[in-house]
Parts: structure tokens; C-alpha cells; sequence
């Protein structure tokens, strides 16, 4: 059986803030060395996927940047391979609002890929190692229209773009859309398995009716009236649902545990990403460091607690960096103090610069900036 891939690149752009202010949240940077669609292509490639298509819509030149060639992903081939699919705006509705109009984007390459018997859609802000081979055959035996991928969720308090409410006996009773997770629910992650032929005729109904949310227009509306016939596969692996900027540093400071980077970096299932050949940390005389992720390339001179630094990053003499993500090419003058801070690429702090967030709001530098 043959399986499609697509990703949408575009979708939470906006809930990101300055983050994804110069980039998608595909290219997003995250664990030092990645970016967050290297987790779904890797995830998909690692399943023997190999036709796989990213729905864009604007601020992608990092994601074509990042993804160059995709011979990282064994997807520069002849036939099948990576295709960037960029966006189609009408004069009345300008560029798609939803993933039913982004799949309307794509209808062309869907409806291509005969040889394809099912597809894959997924966002790119879930994290997580998981493999589709078994789901497919899941989704096959179940004879059900639609497999939706879930797993416990975050805390109860967290919104979720899907929930699944289910009875005593695990059948799900209804659907809510973006909704706390109640107490027994499943949270969906934005994953789907369907045949290509049911997704042509989604497109198709879609584009009739003026629909454009997936969730809401389509799942949550087709089941509740009977229609869609759904099955679900619980996933109870690490999930890391990177589409808020308090989630994206949460998610972030988790990767210091063990047990976390244990569950998304599998040995038998590698997240590949851009090769970049650098040369290994330098560590100072009189540099301190503790339960950190450190990339490659990078120089430090000064005190660096409880977080993740990306590559090619300088850290003078006397700075105290704690609980702080800091992204590729950032320079830290001597004597800078900095708590719970986000510092996007290529930023420049100030020698004595003092900068002070909070693990539930982080000060956020945008790329370039000068502080």
C-alpha cells in the first residue's frame, strides 16, 4: 500500500508570534539543531513514505532554504520526492484560511499521485517519533472513511485543536474544537489517515460548499451527523504540540530530561535534518555549565544553566544564561544576564545587558536584533 504525505507549514503561524514573524512554523528552529518539519518528513521517510508534498503560504523562504535538495531525507529522486507546494490566491478569497483550502492548493498533486492508495496529513507543529506503517494497516482493517491519530494531551487546562470525548467503553461520543482536554479524552494531533479517493471527494465538497477548516467543517461535522465513520489510534509516545509561543519554550526546557529526549530521538528511527559540518563546542577556563544542550561550533566563556544553545553560538566572559533558548549565531557580550529568554538568530546582546522573563512569559528578541 502506497502512502501520500502532506504537511501543512502555514497553519499556526499567527499563535507564534515573533517567532514565526520572518519564517513558517515548519522551519521553526527547535533542540538545537532542527527545525519542526525535520519531525514529520523523518517520521514519514522512516514509514517508507516517499511522495511527499509541503503546502506553503507565505514567509517560506527559510523552509525552501532549509529544505534545499531534501537529499537529507533520501527525497531527491526521479520519481516521487519532497515538492514544495507553494500558495494560489484567487482575486475574491486571496490565500487559503484553512486546510480544506490548502488541500484545494494541492488538489492537482493529489489527484497526480495514482499510484498512491492513501494519504497522510499532518501539521508540523507536533513533535514526536511514530510510525505510520502500522496505522495505515490500522486504518485499512477498520474499514472506517478516517483515522485520527491521538494521544492523553497535555493538561486540561491546554487548548486542543481537536478533543475526542469518549464513554466508558473508549467509543468516542462527540468532538469539540479547540477545547480544553475534558478528564478520559484523547487530544488530536493533527494527524489523519484517509484513502486519496475519500480526500478528492473532500476537496471536491469543500470547494462546493465554501468549507475551509478541516476540524470543524468536515471531522467534527460529518461525524456528529452521522456520516464519517471514525477510528482512532491511540499514541502513548513523548508529544510535543509546539503551536503557542509558551508551548515552543516549555516543550523546549522538557528536552533536558532524559526521558524526553529518550522518546523523540529514537536509535531505530533517526530525525534527520540539514547537514551543517561544524567544529565542536569551546569550552572556556572559567565557563560554567550545567544541564544544557549545547550544538556544535559554538563558544563559551561564561556561565550557562538549564539551557539549550544552538549552533555557532558566543558566550563571553561573566554572562550568567539560565533556563533560555538561545538560536544559531547569537552573540552574548561579557557580563549580559539572562532568565527565561527566547533569543531568535543572529541577535546581539549588549555587554551588561540585563534581561528577565518568566517561564510562563519569556522575553522574546526577534531575528537580528540588536539588545
Amino acid at each position: 500500500m502506497k502512502t501520500l504525505g502532506i504537511v501543512f507549514s502555514n497553519i499556526y503561524d499567527d499563535a507564534l508570534g515573533e517567532l514565526t514573524a520572518m519564517r513558517t512554523v515548519a522551519s521553526l528552529p527547535f533542540a538545537g539543531r532542527y527545525r519542526q518539519v525535520d519531525f514529520i518528513l523523518s517520521n514519514m521517510v522512516n514509514s517508507g513514505i516517499i511522495d511527499i508534498g509541503i503546502i506553503t503560504k507565505y514567509k517560506y523562504k527559510s523552509l525552501m532554504d532549509h529544505l534545499r535538495t531534501s537529499q537529507e531525507w533520501d527525497l531527491n529522486r526521479k520519481n516521487g520526492g519532497l515538492l514544495i507546494i507553494p500558495p494560489f490566491s484567487s482575486g475574491s478569497t486571496g490565500v487559503y484560511k484553512g486546510k480544506l483550502e490548502a488541500l484545494l492548493v494541492a488538489k492537482s498533486y493529489i489527484q497526480e499521485k495514482t499510484d498512491c492508495d492513501y494519504v497522510i496529513i499532518s501539521d508540523s507543529t507536533v513533535l514526536c517519533n511514530i510510525d505510520f506503517r502500522a496505522i495505515v494497516e490500522e486504518h485499512v482493517e477498520s474499514g472506517c472513511n478516517l483515522t485520527l491519530i491521538a494521544d492523553q494531551g497535555d493538561s486540561v487546562d491546554e487548548k486542543h485543536s481537536l478533543v475526542l470525548c469518549q464513554d466508558e467503553k473508549g467509543t468516542v461520543t462527540e468532538l469539540l474544537i479547540n477545547h480544553p482536554r475534558q478528564e478520559n479524552a484523547l487530544a488530536g494531533m493533527g494527524m489523519f489517515v484517509l484513502s486519496r479517493d475519500k480526500l478528492n471527494e473532500i476537496i471536491q465538497d469543500a470547494n462546493a460548499r465554501g468549507y475551509y477548516h478541516f476540524e470543524r467543517d468536515f471531522v467534527q461535522k460529518q461525524f456528529h451527523e452521522g456520516i464519517l465513520s471514525l477510528h482512532v489510534h491511540r499514541f502513548d509516545g513523548v508529544v510535543l504540540r509546539n503551536n503557542t509561543i509558551h508551548a515552543y519554550y516549555q516543550n523546549t526546557m522538557r528536552l533536558l530530561e532524559e526521558e524526553v529526549r529518550k522518546g523523540l530521538f529514537l536509535t531505530n528511527a533517526p530525525i534527520y535534518t540539514k547537514v551543517r559540518d561544524e567544529v565542536p563546542t569551546y569550552y572556556g577556563l572559567e565557563s560554567k555549565v550545567e544541564n544544557c544542550l549545547l550544538a556544535d561550533g559554538c563558544v563559551v566563556d561564561g556561565n550557562v544553566i538549564n539551557s539549550v544553545i544552538f549552533r555557532n553560538v558566543q558566550i563571553q566572559e561573566n554572562t550568567f544564561v539560565l533556563d533560555s533558548i538561545v538560536m544559531q549565531g547569537t552573540v552574548i557580550g561579557e557580563g549580559a544576564h539572562l532568565e527565561c529568554v527566547i533569543l531568535d538568530k543572529n541577535v546581539r546582546v549588549s555587554p551588561g545587558a540585563v534581561l528577565i522573563g518568566t517561564p510562563l512569559h519569556p522575553v522574546i528578541i526577534k531575528k537580528g536584533e540588536t539588545v
